[in-house]
């Protein structure tokens, strides 16, 4: 099964190692999942753990070394220069959509603007997306 997960459920899987976001980071180190990127995706990740408030919580060095595991394991794609048929209410999430329905792969995230999407797109909470992929290995 392939995703492709918004910063906000990786950074969720680097501050919680037990929780459903760690979950999905684990399937995808077991190789049970394929995780899509794309330099847009890397970019805001790479900003993100760089704020102030998550450097107090995820080291530079813990940082730089979760991306070079992520961008090594995960399947790199180009962005999408077309706009997705669908948009977000945050225009600065529309690159996600564009990568996931260009992949045809679900969107795991937990924001609610995306996930407000679902009867749209494949967007999935974490939850969701671990019961999808549970139900895909049986």
């Amino acid at each position: 099964m392939r995703a492709v997960l918004d910063p906000n459920v990786l950074i969720s899987g680097l501050l919680s190692r037990t929780g459903k976001p760690a979950r999905i980071l684990e399937a995808f180190s077991l190789g049970e999942l394929e995780i899509i990127v794309s330099p847009a995706l890397v970019s805001e990740l790479e900003r993100a753990l760089s704020y102030p408030k998550l450097r107090t919580r995820i080291p530079p060095a813990d940082a730089e070394t979760f991306i070079a595991w992520l961008t090594a394991g995960a399947e790199s794609r180009e962005d999408r220069p077309d706009p997705p048929a669908v948009h977000s209410q945050d225009p600065g999430d529309d690159y996600l959509i564009a990568l996931a329905a260009a992949e045809r792969a679900p969107l795991v995230s937990g924001d609610k603007h995306l996930l407000d999407l679902a009867d749209r797109l494949p967007v999935l909470s974490p939850a969701d997306f671990l019961d999808l992929l549970k139900s895909h290995g049986s």
